[in-house]
């Protein structure tokens, strides 16, 4: 009786979880695929409409070519080497710059480093990258969760792959002249979280005696790195 009864539970707890995850998995889909053509984005709508993984859509009817098109990436930013990094980053987004890129599950970036400028350890946590030089040297990288390093010298007309969500870099390697690199990205929205600003730079402030185990270093040196990065 026992024993009946426990594999009554097991099999109505079983119904019960079995759903649950499978909705959960598919909640958790980043970029789903689109049942349509295309969905140009609807930027009027976007401030009051609530939504996932992506915007609204225009009327398919009211598509214009300029929709699928854009010219964000093709200006310079020139960052100036006594910036930050030494880089900046212009990053397309349905909403501002490439309507027609909604719900499409990709992004572009133009990412432009001044001489021996980087772009500093960082992930996407939602996409891969593949990044291509366009102008100059680039020195890039990404260390996987076995800590171990894959670094490439690369020039123009050469690419790298960014494993989704590895800690990567970009440095430019020569000190006289920029460098230009092109990144495409398997998410309209790969979002950015750079490592330094995300121990040193958060807000309010990760918890001093942390830093200080984390990284073998003193009250004093946390300060400094904290002044440094602008805090």
């Amino acid at each position: 009786m026992r024993a009946a009864a426990e594999r009554a539970a097991s099999t109505i707890t079983h119904r019960i979880l079995l759903p649950l995850f499978l909705l959960a998995t598919t909640l958790c889909k980043s970029d789903p695929d689109l049942l349509l053509d295309y969905c140009v984005a609807d930027t009027s709508a976007a401030a009051a409409s609530l939504h996932f993984n992506g915007l609204p859509c225009i009327d398919p009817a009211s598509a214009r070519a300029e929709h699928f098109a854009t010219t964000a990436l093709s200006r310079s930013t020139n960052p100036s080497p006594a910036a930050l990094f030494g880089f900046n980053a212009t990053v397309t987004s349905p909403a501002t710059s490439l309507p027609g890129a909604n719900a499409q599950g990709l992004a572009m970036a133009r990412v432009d480093l001044a001489p021996g400028g980087v772009a500093p350890p960082h992930t996407h946590p939602r996409a891969s990258e593949v990044a291509v030089v366009l102008d100059g040297s680039v020195l890039v990288g990404f260390a996987d969760t076995s800590y171990r390093l894959y670094t490439q010298l690369l020039r123009a007309g050469e690419a790298f792959v960014f494993p989704k969500g590895m800690v990567h870099f970009m440095h430019n390697a020569d000190v006289a002249a920029p460098a230009v690199v092109l990144s495409g990205f398997d998410s309209q929205n790969p979002g950015a979280q750079l490592v330094p600003l995300s121990a040193f730079r958060t807000e309010p402030s990760v918890p001093e005696e942390v830093l200080e185990k984390a990284f073998k270093i003193h009250g004093q040196d946390v300060h400094r790195i904290q002044r440094n990065l602008g805090g």
